[in-house]
């Protein structure tokens, strides 16, 4: 009888990893026909993770495997392992596709997602009530840009700031959670905003301008401590209620959250800012494959990957209407029509990197 119990025991044991291993490992429904691996942005992660993208890339004939990376640290991978690479902007696709030897290669720019500054409701009204943020409405505002940069520049604290007092939470030095510009995207592309508003409002392309906006892109970073190397952890934090109370994102992850109906609690009272200045961020595909040749152009123009990409936040090349459309009912929390905010080009690579190395004090070489 033991023996028999055993035996039965054995083949339940058995079939139990059987179906772990089958339903970890299935493969997708459609008519999958090649298998590609990339490297992506964190921010993109959900985005391939979603089982209707899967799907979707399968009745293409693609199976797509990613792994993520910092957008700017990406170049430092070993890109011939790789059928593609997808950084967040098109200034760290360049250095990757010179590592990779593609230089020239046929890139796409399927979506883009502005930087947004997501706040706590209580620091957003002391900011507005200081000056540095226009609200315009309950849960959006602007991010004023110069004035926010000077008090950062005279190490304002929240304690010097008139109201701050009834919110004990608020206290130390005003500042922004941002990710490490020397690694990730947006950071580097909030130092290339805050380093245009800090130069005269141009962009710093020359060794003058990065030694006259250095000291203040090293306040800015190093009153952080520990810098994490994507928006995905900082992002998380706040939306659980703890965290900072200002922590710089991607306007994706916010739209993401409220299209998914997932902002509760803490995030549902969330606040989105919009630096007055920011830099263009258009999601850059990089094929290094053969195999992934056609990816890019897919994801940019198929009317169901077009409609993904909105559900998960992102706003489609020439995609205003699909965006503004999606997002609709949370216009209390959006800005559709980047209404007010000033667009500038990045700093060439080469002045970004410096820029950041100034930032995080690395360096001060271009």
């Amino acid at each position: 009888m033991r023996r028999i119990l055993g035996i039965a025991l054995a083949v339940l044991l058995i079939g139990g990893v059987i179906a772990v291993i089958f339903a970890g490992g299935q493969e997708p429904e459609g008519t999958a026909t090649k298998t590609v691996r990339g490297v992506i942005g964190s921010e993109k992660s959900e985005f391939f993770r979603d089982p209707d993208v899967v799907k979707a890339l399968a009745n293409k004939g693609y199976t797509v495997k990613a792994e993520t990376s910092g957008s700017w640290a990406m170049d430092q991978l070993a890109l011939k392992e790789y059928d593609f690479a997808f950084p967040s902007s098109s200034e760290p696709a360049e250095e990757i596709q010179a590592k990779a030897g593609v230089k020239g290669a046929q890139t796409a720019k399927p979506f883009f997602s502005p930087l947004v500054v997501i706040a706590r409701a209580n620091a957003a009204k002391v900011l507005a009530d200081n000056g540095l943020v226009r609200m315009n409405g309950k849960n959006t505002g602007t991010l004023l840009m110069e004035p926010f940069l000077k008090a950062a520049g005279e190490d304002r604290t929240w304690q010097q700031l008139p109201g701050s007092a009834a919110h004990a939470e608020l206290s130390g030095t005003v500042f922004i959670k941002t990710t490490d510009p020397s690694t990730s995207n947006s950071g580097a592309l909030f130092i290339g905003a805050a380093s245009n508003v800090a130069n005269d409002k141009t962009v710093v392309s020359d060794q003058a301008g990065i030694d006259r906006t250095g000291p203040l892109l090293r306040k800015l970073i190093s009153v952080q401590g520990s810098l994490e190397p994507s928006t995905d952890g900082p992002f998380r934090s706040f939306i659980s209620g703890s965290g900072e109370p200002l922590v710089l994102a991607y306007e994706a992850q916010v739209a993401a959250l409220l299209t998914q109906k997932q902002a509760t609690g803490e995030a549902a009272g969330m606040v989105v800012l919009y630096p007055d200045t920011t830099v263009n961020s258009p999601h850059t595909f990089v094929p290094i494959g053969e195999g992934a040749a056609e990816l890019g152009n897919l994801l940019a123009t198929d009317p169901r990957l077009r409609e993904l990409a909105v559900r998960h936040g992102f706003r489609p090349q020439e995609g205003v209407a699909e965006f503004t459309a999606a997002t609709a009912p949370y216009g209390g929390y959006l800005n559709p029509q980047l209404t007010g905010i000033r667009q500038v080009g990045a700093p060439t690579v080469k002045v970004l990197k410096a820029l950041a190395a100034r930032a995080t004090g690395q360096g001060d070489t271009p």
